[in-house]
């Protein structure tokens, strides 16, 4: 069984015992969480596909850890112009592990 998940403004295809980084949520750790804008859900092939969610479909999971994840290099360089710019970039997530999925 998997569910198609909608977290962050990102998918992700979670199936249960995942560990998944999603983008920060404000939650402490251990803390459990549920997340209900699941799109679809899949169980051998009986398959639910909701519009664009599904009622009554919840994804829940438990927080294992925050943390910031490897830092992007970002670089404007200008040529024959002695124009450069550089500036680095570390993006905050959460580390889930998903514990039960309900089709709803």
């Amino acid at each position: 069984m998997y569910a198609v998940i909608v977290s962050g403004g990102k998918q992700y295809r979670v199936s249960e015992g995942d560990t998944i980084k999603v983008e920060k949520l404000m939650a402490e750790e251990g803390a459990e969480v549920s997340l209900d804008k699941v799109l679809m859900v899949a169980d051998g092939e009986d398959i639910k596909v909701g519009a664009p969610y599904l009622d009554g479909g919840n994804v829940s999971a438990v927080v294992k850890s925050h943390g910031r994840g490897k830092k992007i290099n970002i670089i404007k360089f200008r040529r024959r112009k002695n124009s450069r710019t550089q500036m680095g970039h570390r993006q905050h997530y959460t580390e889930l592990r998903i514990t039960n999925i309900a089709a709803g």
